[in-house]
């Protein structure tokens, strides 16, 4: 049995019990701290999932530099990087095709659904978002072991057919006015309003978008919205616009993916991302801005 959007903590359980589960399962530990870079590999030292492996935001996860430089396959505060480099880096922690893939984080899917959509990105259909993150976890008891794990190198992974769509800044801005796109923005309200912008030069939003803080898709108790309340809350954002017209973006191309998940989720079909979001946006002063 195949994973693909969510997966339980207890599947992951029984997919861990498995005979061969080495083979067959690999678990990314991708907790992260946008302000102290250091605290997701602190916190996933201090206790993580057993087997599982660190996946950083700012090294395995992004390109370095500037985008024109490195090739990186968006710009923005966290470029993507080509998908041969992320696939150096899988196969460098010996990630293979035949794997399933699981990734969690402490901070309610936040930064884990960034390696969810890579791996879907470069083609790998098998990786699921561990419902509930590590709270759920350790509240089922599961077992935990610190430090840091080891990979086994192998071969580069293959890069294949890519299974999600990935929106460049030049074909959102051709299309702001066109009516074939409909751009919904991931960041808190506040900052979709243009209130107030704690990282970004520029405070507002890119003009037409809706707002859905990526939280919206979490109820009180960590886990993800039912898939009939996920997408009656979609459908009421969306009014007669086409899901299928969807791209999603936040401040860099990060929190934006539990939104992409989440219509996953709800049957609304795969949608795109503006990995490099506000961030790429507002970077050239000739893009129109908005607020409130």
């Amino acid at each position: 049995m195949s994973f693909s959007t969510l997966i339980s903590v207890a599947q992951l359980k029984a997919l861990q019990a498995q005979q061969d589960n080495s083979q067959s399962l690999m678990v990314f530990d991708c907790s992260c701290d946008l302000m102290q870079p250091e605290v997701g590999a602190q916190q996933y030292a201090q206790a993580h999932i057993p087997g599982a492996l660190y996946a950083d935001l700012n090294t395995a996860l992004s390109a370095k530099g500037d985008p024109a430089v490195t090739g990186a396959a968006s710009g923005g505060r966290h470029p993507l990087p080509p998908r041969e480099v992320f696939a150096q880096w899988l196969g460098s922690v010996g990630f293979t095709p035949g794997m399933q893939a699981v990734v969690y984080d402490r901070q309610g899917a936040n930064y884990c659904g960034r390696l969810w959509w890579m791996l879907k990105w470069l083609g790998h259909a098998n990786v699921a978002v561990l419902d509930g993150g590590w709270q759920a976890w350790v509240a089922a008891g599961g077992s935990q072991e610190a430090g840091v794990v080891n990979p086994v190198a192998g071969a580069d992974y293959p890069v294949a057919h890519a299974l999600a769509a990935l929106s460049t800044v030049e074909t959102v801005a051709s299309r702001l006015t066109s009516g074939t796109q409909t751009l919904i923005d991931a960041r808190g309200a506040p900052r979709y309003r243009g209130e107030m912008e704690p990282i970004d030069p520029v405070a507002g939003h890119i003009p037409g978008a809706l707002n859905r803080p990526f939280a919206a898709n979490l109820g009180a108790d960590g886990f993800f919205k039912p898939a009939d309340t996920l997408r009656a809350e979609f459908l009421a954002l969306l009014g007669d616009r086409d899901p299928a017209s969807v791209v999603h973006h936040c401040g860099s191309g990060v929190s934006a993916v539990p939104n992409v998940l989440a219509m996953e989720i709800a049957g609304l079909g795969q949608t795109a991302l503006f990995a490099g979001s506000w961030s790429e946006w507002c970077s050239d002063p000739s893009r129109p801005v908005a607020q409130g």
